[in-house]
């Protein structure tokens, strides 16, 4: 099962983390999500095609340099291989499904 958590930010707006498999089947990657709700950075995960996605729980929530990460990204969509890995740089959703 993945794990994954949400943090809420001051003005209402989530940030939610979670550790997916690899597409591709090689391991697993972290996935960062800025939306305004939770069902709706849900619903953008499964937009672009990762359909089994689901939310059970706060256990992993985003780390404060997570939350900063996908804040500053012009997308609000980021990834990178887990377990993290400190000297590898967050990556565009598209890198990850190859688009």
């Amino acid at each position: 099962m993945p794990g994954g958590g949400f943090v809420r930010l001051p003005g209402g707006s989530v940030v939610v983390a979670l550790t997916l498999p690899r597409p591709s089947g090689e391991g697993s990657v972290r996935v960062l999500v800025h939306a305004a709700n939770r069902a709706r950075a849900l619903t953008r995960l499964r937009n672009l095609g990762m359909r089994a996605v689901y939310l059970r729980g706060n256990a992993q929530p985003p780390t404060p340099d997570e939350i900063t990460a996908v804040l500053h990204h012009p997308d609000g969509l980021l990834w990178r291989g887990a377990p993290d890995h400190a000297q590898e740089l967050w990556h565009p959703i598209r890198a990850l499904l190859g688009r």
